[in-house]
């Protein structure tokens, strides 16, 4: 038998966004490794899949690697999930990849639902060529890579959280005030919410409005 762990992108917001094999894998598979169980247990019961679950995330990846190459080893169908999205994009999923390709087991990652391109493909703003940062450093070296990303000539996409987004987008204002800015608010999720302008009217936008969920960042190059 091949050893093989299937890598699942689930929908970041709208449940029906989950392809028919990604749905085929997870009722056929015997541990499904999720971000958080609890999440990942309304798309299993809204699609009636009642595989095993074990949690996996960024707090034990270490501690359960080892069993989780052994349970493959040893013949197991495992499947990885985050809680939305494409595992390994700003989710857990890059450790075990790693580890799976020194023991020679082979990836086979589907495609499928994650919040960055339809953000970028959504915003209008050139997408040929674009950076992806993810979420920015909590506090050491944010300010740093603030500036880098504002000098930085292609689109950049950032992720943020409701709590940081306001503070996010005065730093950027205070480095680039000109530039035009696309945020997105629950990408696929009943209350989408798109805003555009330059970054002082974003700001303004998104002062007025109901500030949860989570938020999407395009920011256009810088023009030379």
């Amino acid at each position: 038998m091949e050893k093989l762990i299937h890598i699942i992108p689930t929908p970041i917001g709208n449940l029906d966004d989950i392809s028919l094999r990604a749905l085929k894998i997870l009722s056929d598979a015997d541990i499904i490794l999720a971000e958080d169980t609890r999440v990942t247990k309304k798309l299993l019961v809204h699609y009636n899949i009642q595989t095993k679950m074990l949690s996996y995330h960024a707090f034990n990846e270490h501690k359960r690697l080892n069993k989780i190459i052994n349970d493959i080893d040893n013949g197991l169908h495992i499947a990885l999930v985050s809680d939305a999205g494409t595992p390994g994009i700003s989710d857990p999923g890059y450790l075990i990849i790693r580890e799976c390709i020194k023991n020679e087991i082979r990836i086979e990652c589907l495609p499928g639902p994650t919040a960055c391109i339809p953000a970028l493909v959504q915003s209008g703003l050139p997408c040929d060529r674009f950076t992806f940062e993810g979420f920015l450093p909590p506090k050491k070296g944010r300010k740093n890579r603030i500036i880098e990303i504002s000098q930085e000539r292609k689109t950049s996409i950032i992720y943020e959280s409701p709590h940081k987004i306001l503070k996010t987008l005065n730093q950027f204002y205070e480095i680039c005030p000109d530039r035009k800015i696309v945020v997105i608010k629950e990408l696929t999720k009943l209350f989408e919410t798109t805003y555009r302008g330059s970054i002082k009217e974003v700001i303004d936008q998104i002062s007025l409005s109901n500030i949860k969920g989570e938020f999407v960042i395009i920011l256009d190059g810088e023009k030379k």
